[in-house]
């Protein structure tokens, strides 16, 4: 039936083109479907454009309440056009359909009346398909910033601005982009889905939280940390194409899905969607709406470097030819230690000390750098990091260029990253059997393996973090107790408040707190704390919002598959009776209240029930979010080509070294704190189980010296360039010199320069152009 209504579709379709227009016009049609492809593109773009449009003006405006939701975790230029391309690619679908539903006189699906090439032809209008990227030349031995070109066959795995990937189909109440409970009155199994605040107020309902004295909070903002590095789900925040303002509205209306409650509403954002990256291999995956990692999926410190080479340029000290990060230019901690840079946009929307000078938003790798104190201490603890072993690289190998100097340094500390999440942290959240169950030892590098972060991680597997938030953030003075001039805040003063570093006593009496507090028990009847589901704070925005509420209406926005549909996935049993799903709980009371709300089992939100599950045996997850999280680490690194132990990254004598690393080292080598416990992830009261600095095992940076190579001594090094550097490589036996320019300047000649007989082959080249 579907091909018989292709056919017919593009036979009326031709009829259609033809009458509008004159004889000898349809004489020399020799596509009449492109023709209406492209007149429906041009009418798509108008309304993508029309609407951009009224969006930035409503942003103008002085009242505009969209003005109040830009706290600083802004959706880069290169994302938001790749997203615009997505819009226009969806609209333009819409815009057929409708000409087919006039034809019809009945809704039919986009599979119907498209073949391949019609998608690729409406791909190739929008631009939103991968023709930027082909082929991967002058490959340098260092990851590229962006994630590009990880893999050599399929050079989109795992780079940023690409889409989750579906591990399970979408699933849309229109088929292709219309959340779950988009058209209220919709039922599911039979029943409405139960809104998300009733579900959060009712059965997430915040309560006293109980200590898990087994782990520290150290471990709970790591997993936010982490998650940092992996992925970043943009919103339409009134840049991609609103005609409604989503703060006011409770209207569903494209691109705002309203979290509905008693008093009215909470505003939310639909995701901005994302160009498909191969629409030959899933047709059906290309006509869907599908949403957008704008970072890159690899464990590969994204989160200090950034994911863009704009990014990255505006974090360097390119000026020092150092191969630094750059740092604050107006504040110290009281040991003259540095702070993270300023953002440039100034004055930013982080909030104020009330009783003194401004202290702007801190910039890093991320974004959402100053969502909290905790994490903002992370960031910093690891920029000083870089800049601690970029030193030191700089005075073993003093032949190394600036350029090599960072590119190294990155390189390890990317590798410390892997280390840390994958050795230290992933076997504490899925115990020691799912580890080995999912992931297993390393073997190797498998080009075949797609990293890319999925969409079930990202929107559900992976926030089951957010129920071990604690409401108080701890700070605590040298010897480990609540600190005489800091007292305890609450976590919403925590938000956006990189003043209280600076001006409260720096990053160590918020690193001692984390390290010595119990992180919160979490159980079916406690889940989330009321300083998330009541007070989450935006900056600037009149709402307090509930993150559990947006949590649940994100799976939704992003059609996820229900709970039981995943737990299948996994190969676990099948949910059918209220007894199976209080077996898998543990709690009776919790259980006859979800399928109270939920009325059909198979309607439970993925997110609630994955974090409902009694945890496994020495683990912080039940089975589903131990398979989930489990088969998503190993992708990332089996995926990954330049994950730490594949072949050829590192010498046994430096991979030697880098297992010596732990976190508590590196916070013993970049604070003031000189006692910690071995892991820092395991809680231990103090004094008892802490260790002075200088019984912890250290990373020797000798492994990392480099004899200047015979080929050096003949040709010399190579000539440095204004506004870009080299680095030296080896190709086919053969010394080369890989040049690069800094962002905003384009190579002028020659970019890989070869060390034959004694002389390089071509001058050096030259990097043209304008930063700005």
């Amino acid at each position: 039936m579907a091909w018989f209504l292709k056919l017919t579709f593009h036979a009326v379709l031709i009829c259609i083109v033809l009458q509008s227009f004159s004889t000898d016009d349809a004489g020399q049609l020799l596509c009449p479907i492109r023709e209406l492809i492209i007149s429906s593109y041009q009418e798509s773009l108008q309304l993508v454009e029309e609407a951009l449009l009224h969006s930035r003006q409503r942003r103008n405006e002085p009242s505009s309440s969209n003005r109040m939701f830009s706290f600083h975790r802004q959706t880069a230029p290169e994302t938001l056009e790749i997203s615009r391309a997505a819009d226009v690619f969806q609209t333009t679908l819409q815009v057929l359909k409708n000409k087919a539903r006039e034809i019809y006189k009945r809704d039919v699906t986009a599979p119907e009346l498209f073949s391949r090439e019609d998608i690729a032809l409406i791909g190739k209008l929008s631009k939103c398909h991968p023709t930027h990227l082909t082929t991967c030349q002058h490959i340098s031995k260092y990851r590229s910033i962006s994630g590009l070109c990880n893999n050599r066959q399929n050079p989109l795995w795992g780079a940023a601005n690409t889409p989750l990937v579906r591990w399970l189909p979408a699933e849309y109440e229109d088929g292709e982009r219309q959340p779950k409970g988009w058209n209220r009155g919709r039922l599911h199994n039979g029943f409405q889905l139960p809104p998300p605040r009733e579900v959060s107020m009712e059965i997430m309902k915040g309560s006293s939280k109980s200590k898990d004295d087994a782990y520290s909070q150290l471990l709970v903002e790591w997993g936010q940390y982490a998650d940092h590095d992996i992925t970043f789900t943009p919103q339409s925040t009134g840049l991609s194409r609103p005609t409604a303002d989503c703060l006011s509205t409770c209207e569903n209306l494209y691109p705002c899905f309203p979290i509905q409650t008693h008093e009215g509403c909470m505003p939310f954002f639909r995701s901005l969607p994302a160009c498909f990256v191969n629409p030959e291999s899933d047709i059906e995956q290309a006509l869907q709406q599908q949403q957008m990692n704008s970072i890159t999926s690899f464990l590969d410190a994204s989160v200090v470097y950034g994911h863009s080479l704009k990014m990255e340029g505006a974090l360097r000290d390119l000026s020092g030819l150092n191969g630094k990060l750059a740092v604050n230019d107006l504040y110290t901690d009281p040991k003259g230690r540095p702070y993270l840079p300023s953002v440039a946009t100034l004055p930013s929307s982080c909030l104020q000390d009330q009783d003194g000078e401004r202290v702007e938003c801190f910039n890093a790798g991320d974004t959402r750098v100053n969502e909290g104190l905790p994490l903002t201490t992370l960031h910093t603890l690891w920029l000083r990091e870089h800049n601690r072993i970029a030193e030191a690289l700089r005075g073993i190998n003093r032949q190394w260029s600036p350029e090599t100097i960072y590119q190294e340094t990155r390189k390890i500390i990317g590798a410390l990253h892997q280390i840390i999440t994958m050795r230290d942290y992933v076997p504490k959240i899925i115990g020691p059997e799912s580890f080995e169950h999912y992931i297993g030892p390393y073997g190797g590098y498998n080009p075949t393996t797609d990293p890319s972060a999925s969409n079930v991680f990202a929107t559900a597997a992976f926030r089951f973090g957010h129920a071990t938030i604690g409401p108080i953030i701890m700070r605590l003075n040298e010897s480990f107790q609540v600190h005489e001039h800091l007292p305890p805040l609450k976590l919403h003063d925590t938000f956006f408040s990189p003043w209280r570093i600076v001006k409260e006593g720096g990053i160590e009496p918020i690193l001692r707190g984390i390290i010595a507090t119990p992180s919160v028990a979490v159980s079916p009847n406690m889940l989330l704390t009321e300083e998330v589901t009541e007070r989450l704070v935006i900056t600037n925005v009149n709402h307090h919002m509930d993150l559990a509420s947006l949590n649940l209406q994100r799976g939704r926005d992003h059609g996820l598959p229900g709970y039981n549909d995943w737990r299948v996935f996994c190969g676990l049993k099948y949910i059918k009776t209220l007894h199976d799903l209080n077996e898998i709980i543990g709690d009776d009371k919790v259980a006859k209240e979800i399928l109270n709300k939920y009325r059909h089992l198979d309607n439970i939100d993925v997110w609630l029930g994955g974090l409902v599950e009694k945890f496994l045996p020495g683990s912080r997850t039940g089975p589903l979010f131990a398979c989930l999280i489990g088969k998503q680490m190993r992708a990332l690194r089996d995926g990954d080509r330049f994950w730490w132990e594949a072949e050829g990254m590192f010498t046994q004598q430096q991979k030697a070294e880098l297992v010596k690393a732990s976190l508590s080292r590196i916070i013993c080598d970049n604070t003031d704190i000189r006692e910690v416990p071995y892991d820092p992830f395991r809680f231990e009261t103090y004094p008892s189980n802490y260790l002075p600095c200088n019984h912890l095992p250290s990373i020797n940076l000798e492994a990392w010296r480099e004899e200047r190579s015979s080929e050096l001594e003949q040709c010399g090094t190579p000539t440095k360039i204004n506004n870009g550097d080299f680095i030296l490589s080896s190709a086919s036996g053969k010394l080369v010199a890989l040049y690069s320019c800094y962002h905003g300047f384009q190579l002028k000649g020659a970019p890989a320069l070869v060390c034959e007989g004694n002389r390089w082959s071509d001058p050096a080249p030259q990097c043209k152009g304008n930063p700005h």
